[in-house]
Parts: structure tokens; C-alpha cells; sequence
């Protein structure tokens, strides 16, 4: 059976407090789930809401497809850039411990991403959205520690 994962991701401030959301469906199944952190940026938490999302699947293999409105995501994946990227071992490239994660998981299913505008009221991103706008928003946030301890720019990117 085929999943979708439709995934969002959030930042007030760029890097700032942040968030994400994603929704799973699988025949009549759904879950939902989100999280905030105190200082992140906007692109790491749309990655991350695409991993967590796939760190959900309970069996290898599963056929998926992931709806993400991030251009970042997407591209990097889908025009093969993540690979060369890999190869160069992400040498000057933002966020290498997520796309590390992200390669993990990806290589245990088989995926495609699609990208989907943004605010064009489609429910499941419009929800996505909702999710980690609010939990960018909680009081007991989590440490972006990958990306607060190392020695970054604190660039958009």
C-alpha cells in the first residue's frame, strides 16, 4: 500500500524558533505529528519534518511519496544534487547532519518527493503548516544542537 507524507516546516526569525508538521496517511490510516525548537532555521526544519516523517514507516521498502511546498527539499533530492553533494562529502553545504540522516532513511524505501505550492489550500499541507507554526510556538522547545554547537554563519541557508 502506498503511503503519503505531506510535510512543513517553519521559522519565526530565520534562524529563530521553529517547527514542523507532518501528516501521514496509509489507506485509512493517519498520524500527525510536530515539533519545536528554539533557534533553528526555516530549511532545516522542512528537512526534518521530511525525515521524521519517513523515521515513522514501520517497514523497509514501503512505497512512498512525500509532499513537501520546499524547493530546497525537493530539488535537492529530485535533480540528483544530494548524491554529488554526498560524494563531496557536503563540503561547503548547509545542514550535512540532516541530509546524512535523510539519506538513512531514504535508502530503506522507495520515494518520490513532489513539490506542492505552498498556501494553496490544500488541506494536508494547509495542516502541516498549522502544526509547526504552533509548535514552533511551545514553551518547552527542543535544542537544534547540531545546528546551535557547530561553528555556522547563521545564514538563511
Amino acid at each position: 500500500m502506498k503511503i503519503i507524507i505531506y510535510t512543513d516546516g517553519a521559522a519565526r526569525g530565520n534562524p529563530g524558533p521553529g517547527g514542523y508538521g507532518v501528516v501521514l496517511i496509509s489507506g485509512k490510516h493517519r498520524k500527525e505529528l510536530s515539533e519545536g525548537y528554539r533557534y533553528t532555521t526555516n530549511n532545516r526544519m522542512e528537512l526534518l519534518a521530511v525525515i521524521k516523517g519517513l523515521e515513522e514507516l514501520k517497514f523497509n521498502n514501503s512505497d512512498v511519496v512525500v509532499y513537501s511546498d520546499s524547493k530546497y527539499v525537493v530539488d535537492t533530492v529530485e535533480k540528483g544534487w544530494l548524491l554529488s553533494w554526498e560524494k563531496k562529502s557536503f563540503k561547503k553545504k548547509k545542514n550535512p547532519d540532516l541530509w546524512k540522516r535523510f539519506l538513512t532513511v531514504y535508502r530503506k524505501h522507495n520515494i518520490k518527493l513532489k513539490w506542492i505550492k505552498g498556501h494553496a489550500n490544500i488541506p494536508e499541507n494547509e495542516q502541516c503548516d498549522f502544526l509547526a507554526v504552533e509548535a514552533s510556538k511551545k514553551n518547552n522547545l527542543l535544542i537544534d544542537e547540531a545546528y546551535e554547537n557547530t561553528d555556522n554563519d547563521n545564514t538563511l541557508f
